[in-house]
């Protein structure tokens, strides 16, 4: 079926899309193409990119436009009672359950279901939704009866789903009956000029809500923006316009200069190979733990040689030699920057002393790690405090999925 430009752009002004940009406008394009079928959608994208709205298309411009929509997002709901209320339960099937309740599979029935964060589903529940993506069959908690449900699914995710397959935290049948049809909604920093695009619509939005004028950017400030990655992508920066229209009341033009005191401070990290796969962002701490397991990994293999060759050094030195790269790095920590390394290694004796070496560093490593806990422990605290502790606001400011914020909770023993 072929899709114009003009029937791509009265969509997305039908649905609040703003921008230009030839990933969005394919997107988009997708989602009209696979609407008028049955088929089951997988979205993909940054956190604040805007996947909602795509499913919005899909269940509109489908034959279950009449039919009922609902919006579920799975990291919110505790893994204890995410069944029930996907599926219902009967009346005293668990404590607390003083009446039936339908789930949600069973109110949709004819509808259209979006199941966003589904990353975070547990398995037990895949398993459950699997089973009505086949046969449109489930079973409430605590029933052995089989209903039937007419319902079409549309999930989304910001994490990479064939990795947690690999990591057996999400089945893989489940991920390819969801994933018939892909749809990649870009993040904000790959969308061009539809930054400055989204910073007008947003300033005159809130404009109009707040009865001022709306704020505009000097050269400087618009170009500081274009390059800013908003790694909250849409979201985000609806948010700091709207901060900027309260904030900025006095002067409504902002230079970058200004607009600088607004945007979060970026850290500068090492750039990983990322082969568009995934779109999740890699935080300061995931580095440091990669770090710290490939380092023990290290330490591993050392160890390993010293005990197979100890009665055998010369052997040990040619395997050392055969390897020099790791016991290069591991002398390169212990000189001064810019002095040579000298590989001399010849007895098992000097394989034991690089294979401690290793340890040290690692152990430092290691004291790093827990000061980062330390730190995460302090600002799950301090989100805790400021919100009351209300775990799904704390759970938006730390920008993590409420069941996280449950485990971290749980494992700094914060309960109390």
């Amino acid at each position: 079926m072929a899709i114009s430009d003009i029937e791509i752009q009265s969509v997305k002004q039908r649905f609040g899309i703003v921008g230009n940009a030839p990933l969005l406008n394919h997107a988009v394009k997708v989602a009209i193409q696979v609407a008028p079928t049955e088929m089951s959608v997988l979205i993909t994208g940054e956190s604040g990119s805007g996947k909602e709205s795509f499913s919005k298309i899909i269940h509109s411009l489908s034959t279950r436009k009449h039919g009922q929509f609902i919006a579920i997002n799975c990291g919110s709901i505790p893994e204890g009672t995410i069944d029930s209320e996907l599926f219902g339960h009967e009346k005293g099937s668990f404590t607390g359950a003083h009446e039936a309740r339908k789930g949600y599979f069973e109110v949709t029935n004819g509808g259209t279901i979006f199941l966003d964060e589904i990353g975070e589903m547990p398995l037990a529940t895949q398993a459950r939704l699997l089973r009505v993506l086949e046969n449109g069959e489930f079973i409430k908690v605590g029933s052995s009866k089989v209903l039937k449900t007419d319902v079409r699914v549309v999930a989304a995710t910001n994490v990479d789903l064939m990795r947690k397959v690999e990591d057996g935290k999400f089945r893989e049948d489940l991920y390819y009956r969801l994933n018939s049809v892909p749809i990649f909604v870009p993040p904000l920093r790959e969308r061009g000029k539809d930054i400055e695009l989204l910073f007008r619509k947003f300033a005159s939005d809130f404009a109009e809500r707040y009865k001022v004028k709306p704020i505009t950017l000097t050269d400087d400030g618009r170009e500081l923006l274009m390059k800013y990655r908003f790694p909250g992508n849409v979201r985000q920066l609806k948010n700091l316009v709207d901060q900027m229209s309260v904030l900025s009341a006095e002067k409504k033009e902002i230079n970058a200069e200004e607009l600088q005191n607004y945007l979060p401070r970026q850290t500068s990290l090492p750039a990983l190979y990322n082969d568009g796969s995934t779109t999740a962002d890699i935080s300061e701490r995931e580095i440091l733990y990669k770090v710290l397991f490939e380092m023990r990994k290290d330490v591993n293999d050392l160890k390993r040689i010293v005990l197979e060759n100890a009665t055998n050094p010369g052997h040990a030195a040619q395997i050392v030699k055969d390897n020099p790269q790791l016991f290069a790095e591991v002398q390169q920590e212990r000189k001064s920057p810019g002095e040579p390394v000298v590989l001399n290694i010849n007895t098992a004796s000097d394989v034991t002393a690089a294979a401690d070496d290793v340890q040290d560093i690692s152990h430092e490593a290691e004291e790093d790690s827990l000061s980062i806990q330390k730190k995460e422990k302090e600002l799950i605290m301090r989100a805790l405090r400021k919100n009351n502790n209300k775990r799904k606001s704390a759970a938006r400011d730390l920008g993590i999925s409420e069941r996280t914020l449950y485990r971290k909770i749980k494992e700094y023993e914060l309960e109390d």
